[in-house]
């Protein structure tokens, strides 16, 4: 298969380029990523560094820097490779940025998604598979575990933009027989994760001898999903996925203390002396979480990493890997943004 990956920089589409990569030595993989603040070329240095003698022809990992909103590109693109499948993942994530600026979120988040599905109405390809969130069916507090057919209640910039985009992908299937497939994720962790999220932050932070900002209690529920099993599913789906279905992807149901304390008890620190409570963000959904029965039943997809054992993978994969972070922690997007918190006026 020719593969091609939107925000394959990224956490998540990083690992799973080095998934597709290492599995099927037989599929050709682009890469398109605008390179914004998130995207991290060094995220697939490995794998550039193996392909870096051969012959272009011989190559099957290419990257292509570009912006998914950019209708010209994606017309030149998939008009030049015919790709057999899209992955799309470039997105905007966070919801604390998009709190304080949602412009970006819905030109990439809603823009960025049109542009694509338009592009494929005259560039056909086999299988458009579009990654979502848990986050579009907002909180699950009195409302059990989200089913795929349960209703969207976003909550904040972030998970109405992606809301959007899930909404446009279900209309372009219904009016435009698009060959899509909708997957909406736990929330995902791992390495490579960008130090603004809530695992990579409180190792980096308790590193720099600095603590674990948690919003209001830290009593929030969140479904956690180790990297890894998200890659295992998609590539389930990729390949046996039923067009035009939705799938979610559940992770193992923890508060965000829970996880700061494990994150202290791995790195041998009392919690009470590296986590700060700091004030909570507009909006905030007390839990997340999903069924993910439909794809444990139709396509035998399993967990294959002990939640505990993927966390503190997760954590020694930071402390050895002090550079990586250390780097980006020194970049504008992430010194500029988090300013007050580096220099401890959060606590």
């Amino acid at each position: 298969m020719k593969i091609l990956v939107t925000g394959g920089l990224g956490f998540m589409g990083s690992n799973l380029i080095r998934h597709l990569f290492t599995s099927y030595p037989e599929h050709s993989i682009w890469n398109l990523d605008v390179i914004t603040y998130a995207g991290n070329p060094d995220n697939l240095k490995d794998v550039e560094d193996l392909e870096r003698d051969l012959p272009e022809h011989k190559k099957r990992y290419h990257f292509v820097r570009g912006d998914i909103c950019d209708e010209r590109l994606l017309d030149y693109l998939l008009g030049e490779h015919s790709f057999d499948a899209i992955i799309h993942l470039a997105a905007e994530t966070h919801v604390d940025r998009s709190i304080h600026d949602t412009r970006h979120f819905i030109r990439t988040n809603v823009g960025g998604t049109h542009a694509l599905l338009d592009a494929i109405r005259s560039r056909p390809v086999n299988r458009f598979v579009h990654i979502s969130t848990d986050e579009v069916y907002g909180d699950r507090t009195n409302e059990g575990h989200a089913h795929e057919n349960s209703a969207f209640m976003p909550s904040n910039p972030y998970s109405a933009s992606k809301a959007a985009g899930d909404l446009l992908v279900q209309s372009y299937i219904r009016t435009y027989n698009i060959p899509a497939i909708i997957i909406r994720p736990s929330n995902n962790f791992g390495p490579y994760q960008y130090p603004e999220k809530l695992i990579p932050l409180s190792v980096s932070n308790i590193l720099e001898g600095k603590k674990i900002p948690l919003h209001g209690t830290g009593e929030y529920m969140r479904s956690w999903l180790f990297v890894g099993d998200f890659c295992r599913a998609v590539d389930i789906l990729l390949h046996e996925g039923h067009i035009g279905e939705h799938y979610n992807i559940s992770g193992h149901p923890c508060t965000n203390l829970d996880i700061a304390k494990l994150i202290a008890k791995r790195l041998e620190k009392n919690p009470e002396h590296v986590i700060a409570f700091v004030a909570d963000r507009p909006g905030q959904d007390k839990s997340y979480l999903l069924s993910g029965e439909k794809l444990k039943t139709r396509h035998n997809w399993t967990h294959k990493h002990a939640f505990e054992e993927a966390i503190a993978h997760t954590v020694d994969w930071y402390v050895a890997n002090k550079s990586w972070w250390q780097k980006v922690r020194a970049t504008p997007g992430f010194r500029d943004y988090y300013k007050e918190q580096i220099e401890g006026r959060w606590f």
